[in-house]
């Protein structure tokens, strides 16, 4: 059996009591760490625990194995990310506005957890339906944006799911630079030369009459 196959088909343990939730939360931070700074492969469910200060065997109350918990981690990453994005996408009328706001969150998510680019990538290895999954979701929020703009008359029309995966590709690039290599957010100067190049391409060539 693949390492893909137990892990697509996960059944998550839910929690009875608030106590039993902030465990699974201490074990879920932990094991981001973990993984972040030592990849799947090298981490272990000893090594989880002990930096969650909890028992092995307090691990399986809340998770059947190493694979479910990493999954569950990107399933977690993923709506975290897409909500932060998405609140931040909608506080603005102007759809490039809402897409720099989208960007800085990214950007800002993406500090705080700085195992994301690690953790995500590696999910590849260990369930790529699941990888898969995560950018799905992720070109869906970014699509629903840019045709929202492009019916508003804000954004030029065009073909909204090309584009979505090139502002993913965009913001991926960027903040890897910066976020992870640099342990910086973005400068201004920096999102407004990346605002620059992305309003060439999105921009209406008329005033929307709004």
């Amino acid at each position: 059996m693949t390492l893909a196959t137990v892990t697509s088909d996960i059944h998550p343990i839910v929690p009875a009591t608030a106590r039993g939730a902030a465990t699974r939360r201490r074990l879920l931070q932990a094991a981001e760490t973990e993984f972040g700074e030592r990849g799947f492969h090298a981490a272990s469910v000893s090594s989880v625990t002990s930096r969650a200060g909890v028992g092995q065997g307090t691990f399986y109350l809340y998770f059947h194995s190493k694979e479910e918990i990493f999954i569950t981690l990107v399933r977690d990453i993923g709506r975290a990310l897409r909500k932060a994005m998405s609140e931040a996408r909608a506080n603005e009328f102007d759809a490039l506005e809402g897409e720099r706001a989208a960007l800085v969150a990214f950007f800002a998510y993406t500090k705080r957890h700085p195992g994301l680019y690690r953790i995500v990538q590696e999910c590849q290895f260990v369930d790529d339906d699941e990888f898969r999954r995560y950018y799905l979701a992720l070109a869906r929020d970014y699509q629903l944006g840019i045709e929202a703009g492009s019916a508003r008359g804000t954004l030029s029309p065009g073909n909204a799911s090309v584009r979505a995966w090139m502002m993913i590709g965009i913001g991926h690039f960027v903040g890897l630079k910066h976020c992870l290599w640099d342990g910086a957010v973005p400068s201004a100067d920096t999102i407004d030369c990346v605002m620059e190049f992305i309003e060439r391409g999105l921009r209406a060539e008329t005033p929307y009459p709004y």
